[in-house]
C-alpha cells in the first residue's frame, strides 16, 4: 500500500476544561474519499479546523505527504495542496461565476509582480472554463454569483476549491441547505472529480445516505474521540455506532 496522504496522530484541542478533541488519530490515503460523521458537539468541526490551520491544536501531529504541517496557516496549507469549502458560502456575490473561480486560484500564480503582468484572467481562464463545464454551470458562468440559487452557489463554492488543483480537499457539509433533489448530483460530481483529479477528499456531512454512498471509509466521532473507522458497510453493521449515533 502507498503511504497515507494525510496522517493525523493524537490530535487534541481543549477550550478551558472542555476537551473538544481528545486524541484523534486517522489516515487518509491517496485517492480516497474519507467521511467524518458524528452528532453535534462530537468535535468534527474542531478537528477539521485544526487540520486546516484555522485553530492551533494543543497536542498531536498532522502530516501531509510525510511532512509535518501542524500549525501552518490556511494560506500556506493551500499553497501545499490543501483546499477546503466552508459550511457557509464563500462566493463573491458581485462577481461573475467565472471570475469567482479565477480569484480563487490567483494566490498560486507566483509573485505579485508576476501577476501584475499576467493576462487579465491571470492565465486561469482555460482552467476556470474546464471546471465550469465539469460542474455543468456553463449557462450561468457570466452571471453574478449573488444572482444564482443557493444550490448553484454551492456548486460554485465547491468548484472554487478545485481551482488550485489541490491534492486534498476538505468539504464541510457540502449538502447543507441544498435542495434534496440536488444532493445526488453533488455526489455524482464529487465521484467524477475524485476520478478525474485523482484527489483525496475529507467530507463532514449530516446526510447519512450521501455519506454512505460517496465515501470509501467513514470515521465516527463521539465526544471528541474516534468511535470507529471503517467502510460504509462496516459502519452500518457496527452495533456501538448504531446504539450511539445512527439509531437501531
Amino acid at each position: 500500500m502507498s503511504a497515507p496522504l494525510l496522517k493525523v496522530t493524537g490530535l487534541k484541542k481543549a477550550y478551558g476544561a472542555i476537551q473538544a478533541v481528545a486524541g484523534v488519530s486517522f489516515e487518509v490515503n491517496p485517492g480516497e474519499i474519507f467521511g467524518v460523521i458524528g452528532p453535534n458537539g462530537s468535535g468534527k468541526t474542531t478537528m477539521f479546523n485544526s487540520v486546516l490551520g484555522q485553530i492551533k491544536p494543543n497536542a498531536g501531529a498532522i502530516e501531509l505527504n510525510g511532512r509535518d504541517i501542524t500549525g501552518l496557516s490556511p494560506l500556506e496549507l493551500n499553497r501545499r495542496g490543501v483546499g477546503r469549502t466552508f459550511q457557509t458560502l464563500q462566493v463573491f456575490g458581485k462577481m461573475t461565476v467565472r471570475d469567482n473561480l479565477i480569484v480563487a486560484a490567483q494566490e498560486h500564480q507566483g509573485s505579485m509582480f508576476g501577476r501584475m503582468f499576467a493576462p487579465t484572467d491571470s492565465g486561469l481562464g482555460a482552467k476556470a472554463d474546464a471546471l465550469i463545464e465539469q460542474f455543468r454551470i456553463q449557462h450561468v458562468a457570466h452571471k453574478k454569483a449573488g444572482e444564482l440559487s443557493y444550490g448553484q452557489q454551492k456548486l460554485v463554492d465547491i468548484a472554487m476549491a478545485f481551482m488550485s488543483e489541490p491534492a486534498l480537499v476538505l468539504l464541510d457539509e457540502p449538502c447543507a441547505g441544498v435542495n434534496p433533489s440536488l444532493v445526488g448530483g453533488i455526489s455524482t460530481l464529487l465521484k467524477e472529480l475524485n476520478k478525474s483529479h485523482s484527489g483525496s477528499f475529507i467530507v463532514i456531512e449530516h446526510n447519512m445516505d450521501f455519506v454512505m454512498d460517496l465515501c470509501h471509509r467513514i470515521m465516527v466521532m463521539v465526544e471528541g474521540t474516534v468511535m470507529a473507522i471503517g467502510t460504509p458497510a462496516e459502519i452500518r453493521a457496527n452495533k456501538q455506532v448504531l446504539d450511539a449515533y445512527l439509531g437501531n
